[in-house]
């Protein structure tokens, strides 16, 4: 009877490690959650939205290294990413790629340039008609910069109101976690209260 308790004891306690590994390895090389904290992805992304994240889709990063393997692609203008903050690494931010290696930017009061022509900005909003000059701030007139290689230009979907690229410059591809793709739960804080609609919605 004894030996009986101690065999199930051990399957179990061997169905749980198992489980946990395996989370650990999904949530470190597959998918990972995270939680949208701001509103400079508005009106993409609220405040409250917990999102997955495609973790492969740009590769996965070797343990205790910078190098990335079994990449399906690089990341595309357009694209909603996570990434470690150029500014202070124990942050993750999320922003949408808008200039990729070798690409020119530029900002003309509020309108973004890629390469000397306009970009199909179709996610971008603006809350603020007044527009700053470049001598004052970053955030309607910008650039022209080159983005370097092996580097991104991002920028949050609520232009007005969004610390990116303009203000602390470019990431390294190094530092990409990974693609946001669906929201898997949303809260309003406000008033406490789930937003249902949200739930399952893929991310643009």
């Amino acid at each position: 009877m004894e030996n009986k308790v101690k065999s199930r004891f051990r399957e179990y306690a061997e169905s749980i490690i198992a489980a946990v590994i395996l989370a650990l390895l999904i949530r470190s090389f597959v998918i990972q959650a995270f939680k949208i904290p701001s509103g400079s992805m508005l009106p993409t992304l609220l405040v409250g939205d917990h999102i997955l994240v495609n973790k492969f889709i740009y590769g996965t990063k070797i343990p205790f290294t910078d190098k990335k393997v079994f990449s399906l692609r690089s990341p595309h203008r357009g694209d909603i990413i996570v990434f470690r903050c150029p500014v202070d690494r124990k942050k993750d931010f999320i922003k949408r790629v808008v200039g990729v290696g070798g690409d020119v930017v530029e900002i003309k009061d509020k309108v973004v340039f890629i390469n000397g022509e306009p970009w199909e900005d179709n996610y971008g909003v603006h809350n603020e008609l007044n527009i700053r000059p470049g001598s004052i701030s970053a955030r309607d007139n910008f650039g022209p910069v080159t983005v370097p290689q092996d580097s991104l230009f991002t920028l949050g979907d609520n232009r007005d109101h969004s610390h990116d690229s303009r203000f602390w410059g470019f990431v390294d591809l190094k530092e990409v976690k990974g693609s946001a793709f669906i929201i898997y739960w949303s809260w309003d804080k406000n008033s406490h209260w789930l937003r249902w609609r949200r739930i399952a919605k893929l991310i643009h």
